[in-house]
């Protein structure tokens, strides 16, 4: 057995709601499973003791047991974190040097750790805020209470008495949770621009960036607590809109103890393994930890594992989904509840028994591309639905549709279209297989004398996953594969061993050697693809790390006014 990971726990998370720490090891494969069950009765023991020893007392352990290992946890005051993370790790310790009894000086310690990060003022002001049925997030530095208008921040060295705030002016705004494994940023955005039609200021974290009001606070991948937390702390928004990515929630936790409304978008293969996911059981429950804070719920009616696990939960339920005639539509309608559906070409709202009420319909919804991209139609769906639970008027929810569209400022990275010389070039940001499957049935469906497609993968995956995506692509049945390099995500491969494994592929699977094109990044890979394409061909750039000067070059191409043929250096 091995420890693999400790680490703080600020939010609900997924063993339960408190803060504390957590520490997650590894398990020989063929280690007897009476060792591993002592060893973690051990842990439980010795990290009693030392909660005992130190004060704790009224603190509590759990323990999560997964294929290949397990976590276990212990709940610490939001200002004794830290001191939580080191505790969990003795107890740890103890327990692998065959300790009995807590040592006098690991006890002296770990009170004087505990000593030095006690924040009596975050505590009262903690104690304070749920009184007055308000969010405290401790974020680095600052400590804020309230959400965007409603909310007031301070220094975390400097906190006020609790006296000494004006809590009449303190509170908090409508949330929106949008996790799942695909589809999460754009259903993000979707809902900013109904509520920015419906007269709200809009504060949202995704993949991309944290915005409040329109204006970009931070750039980069910021789905995760703190960007949530960087958000709901400037004092402009009215409604939040948070991004909420399995990355996020399993090293943190939420960044929020309450919400409006949660939305699972879908759930499918993507970084398992990580933290002790390993399989999609599991990774259903990490994305419905966002369920356990919410009022209402949004669930995808496609979506089996979804459904399964949104049965039974008390929270009013509205559904979304592209078959209308799905048996858990069906039901869930008989029932008289709320979905937004799928009905033909029409997006539209149920309520039970109720006529149909038009959203829009899938030609007025830039992002459906005329309903080749049946994935956006389900996003679209998604965030009319959640604009349903946040009280949107669907005069709002209809414009926010039929006004957003896949731009390179709008939405990055997520069917970014170029029109180039008569070559159709297309970026994407799918990753995984369902996000490709997803953008490789939506060039289906678009014309094309040649296809093109750039693929590579981070090295973190299995030979046999990667070898996956080489099939996928040669679904798209292309004239010519770009097998490109991803240079920051090696994670552990050689360079070059990823794309000979997807290279090797593409040769099994029939395509010619000279068809097959090899590059060192997003951006050369792009620069080959460009270099091939002719007038009426489709070129689907699946980008990674890279986006950004793919992205770049492309919109410097446009305004050049750059055909087929002619050269990309210097661009």
């Amino acid at each position: 057995m091995q420890l693999l990971d400790s680490r703080r726990l600020t939010g609900p998370n997924l063993i339960w709601d408190h803060p504390g720490a957590i520490l997650d090891v590894t398990v020989t494969p063929g280690i007897d499973p009476e060792t591993v069950e002592a060893a973690i009765a051990g842990w439980e023991r010795s990290a009693r003791q030392l909660l005992d020893a130190v004060g704790w007392g009224a603190e509590q352990t759990a323990v999560r047991r997964g294929p290949g290992g397990f976590s276990v946890a212990l709940t610490a005051p939001i200002d004794g974190l830290y001191s939580a993370v080191e505790l969990a790790e003795q107890a740890w310790h103890r327990l692998a040097d065959g300790l009995p009894e807590p040592q006098t000086a690991v006890v002296e310690h770990l009170r004087a750790k505990i000593t030095a990060e006690a924040n009596p003022a975050l505590l009262a002001l903690k104690a304070a805020a749920d009184a007055h049925g308000l969010s405290l997030r401790a974020d680095g530095d600052r400590v804020t209470v309230g959400m965007g208008a409603g909310s007031r921040s301070w220094p975390q060295a400097a906190l006020p008495a609790v006296d000494a705030v004006d809590w009449s002016a303190l509170h908090d705004i409508p949330i929106a949770l949008i996790t799942g494994t695909n589809g999460k940023s754009t259903t993000v955005r979707l809902v900013a621009a109904m509520a920015e039609a419906a007269g709200q200021v809009v504060g949202m974290s995704t993949t991309e960036w944290v915005m409040a009001a329109g204006e970009v606070l931070d750039r980069g991948d910021w789905s995760g607590p703190g960007g949530a937390r960087m958000a709901l702390a400037d004092p402009r928004p009215t409604l939040g809109i948070l991004e909420t990515a399995r990355g996020g929630l399993l090293r943190r936790g939420l960044a929020v103890e309450r919400a409006d409304v949660a939305a699972i978008t879908n759930i499918a293969e993507d970084h398992l393994d990580d933290f002790g996911v390993a399989d999609l059981a599991a990774l259903a429950d990490v994305k419905f930890v966002a369920a356990r804070v919410a009022r209402e719920l949004v669930v995808n009616a496609d979506d089996p594992l979804c459904c399964a696990r949104a049965a039974g939960l008390p929270q009013p339920l509205t559904y979304f989904g592209l078959d209308p005639l799905a048996p858990v539509m069906a039901a869930h309608l008989a029932g008289g509840g709320r979905a937004c559906v799928l009905e033909g070409a029409q997006l539209v709202l149920r309520r039970g028994g109720l006529p149909p009420e038009l959203i829009a319909t899938v030609d007025e919804v830039p992002i459906a591309l005329g309903g080749a991209a049946r994935y956006n139609i389900a996003n679209a769906l998604c965030a009319a639905a959640v604009g349903c639970c946040l009280d949107l008027p669907l005069a709002a929810v209809r414009a926010g549709l039929t006004s957003f569209e896949n731009r390179p400022d709008t939405n990055p990275g997520r069917m970014n279209r170029f029109d180039l010389g008569g070559v159709t070039v297309i970026v994407d940001y799918a990753h995984n297989p369902h996000g490709m499957r997803a953008a490789l049935d939506t060039v289906a469906h678009l014309p094309a004398s040649r296809r093109l497609v750039t693929i590579g993968q981070a090295g973190d995956r299995s030979d046999d996953a990667i070898r996956e995506l080489s099939q996928l692509a040669m679904t798209m049945q292309p004239q010519r594969v770009v097998v490109k390099e991803l240079p920051k995500h090696l994670r552990g491969r050689q360079p070059g061993e990823v794309s000979a494994v997807l290279a090797d592929e593409l040769r099994r699977l029939g395509l010619p050697e000279d068809s097959i094109e090899l590059a060192p990044d997003d951006l050369a890979a792009t620069r080959a693809a460009l270099a091939w394409g002719k007038p009426g061909d489709l070129l689907l750039l699946l980008t990674h790390s890279g986006r950004g000067g793919v992205l770049d070059l492309l919109e410097r191409l446009t305004t050049r006014g750059w055909l087929p043929g002619e050269g990309v250096d210097g661009s």
